[in-house]
């Protein structure tokens, strides 16, 4: 295979973020296929069962239809490619790497404000039980999600428009299965300073100003929690929130490990399988989250599985 040298302008970069040993591609296939089969299920089903179930038309509903939107779309901005990387080529076009990194930074931050949204969700829910319904109306609801997407476009935007004023001459290849930011501008011949500080600033503000919300949100709500005297209700209570605690745990703390620890401890192993943790596990693991650890959304599926199965029995 060809690898662009010093004096040739980079038009390709080859992904070697695993083993390509034949045998062991075909069984890498394999796994990240049903992987990915099963996010795109998972999730499919969370969203045909809240929108089609009047039971869920709650809030906390709504944004979790979004959240499982979210997974599908971050889910798919690696894995596909990865999967043709097994079986095709392990090269990606130039244009092809930026578009997969706009795309991995777009979704992966509209991710952590959606996580954000539903911490205030529960917030308002547990803490101003009497106000929820004229604090989290439909339109506030879905201005919540528009604001979400919307700084996650331009975070994305400030971070993608400076790279395409880079050069890259040197090396092509990318010790990952991905174009994540920083393999991308780690392979630029020119001056990166201002892009690493750029994504370090916007990076920061996206996981403070999200994880902040979290954060405040659920010392509210355990305060409240703590002041409720019976254990039943204090149960109830807190299993409302358990589900997506989990889920928080999971993505930001892959997904700050990943990008904030310093390049001194970076290691293309480690990094590869907090990337494959935050980007590919938790979308699978959201769905099945919420339907074990969420009653109303357990009993939808089994509803949905059981009218399901007597139409196949029927026919």
């Amino acid at each position: 295979m060809e690898i662009a040298n010093h004096t040739t302008t980079v038009t390709f970069f080859v992904l070697l973020g695993f083993s390509y040993n034949p045998p062991v591609q075909i069984f890498l296939f394999l796994v990240f296929f049903c992987i990915y089969a099963a996010t795109l299920m998972g999730n499919m089903m969370i969203i045909v069962v809240i929108r089609g179930n009047s039971h869920l038309y709650s809030p906390m509903y709504f944004f979790l239809s979004h959240l499982a939107f979210l997974d599908i779309c971050f889910s798919s901005v690696t894995v596909p490619k990865l999967l043709m990387i097994f079986c095709a080529s392990q090269v990606i076009s130039y244009h092809g790497c930026l578009t997969q990194t706009f795309f991995f930074l777009l979704t992966g931050s509209a991710e952590a404000y959606i996580l954000a949204v539903m911490a205030y969700d529960r917030y308002a829910a547990i803490c101003k039980p009497l106000h929820y319904v004229l604090i989290m109306n439909r339109v506030f609801c879905r201005w919540l999600v528009v604001g979400a997407w919307t700084i996650s476009f331009v975070y994305a935007m400030v971070n993608i428009l400076p790279i395409l004023k880079l050069v890259f001459c040197g090396s092509n290849i990318i010790n990952h299965f991905s174009c994540e930011f920083p393999t991308v501008l780690a392979l630029s011949c020119t001056e990166t300073s201002p892009n690493i500080m750029a994504f370090l600033i916007t990076f920061g503000a996206v996981a403070t100003s999200s994880l902040l919300v979290i954060l405040v949100s659920y010392i509210h709500i355990i305060s409240t929690i703590l002041k409720i005297h019976s254990g039943e209700a204090k149960r109830k209570t807190f299993s409302t929130c358990s589900s997506h605690i989990i889920v928080v745990v999971l993505y930001y703390g892959s997904g700050c490990f990943r990008y904030m620890r310093p390049n001194s401890a970076s290691s293309m192993v480690v990094d590869n399988l907090f990337s494959i943790q935050y980007s590919i596990f938790t979308p699978i693991l959201n769905p099945i989250i919420y339907s074990l650890k969420t009653r109303e959304v357990k009993e939808a599926i089994k509803k949905l599985m059981g009218c399901k199965a007597s139409t196949s029995h029927v026919m």
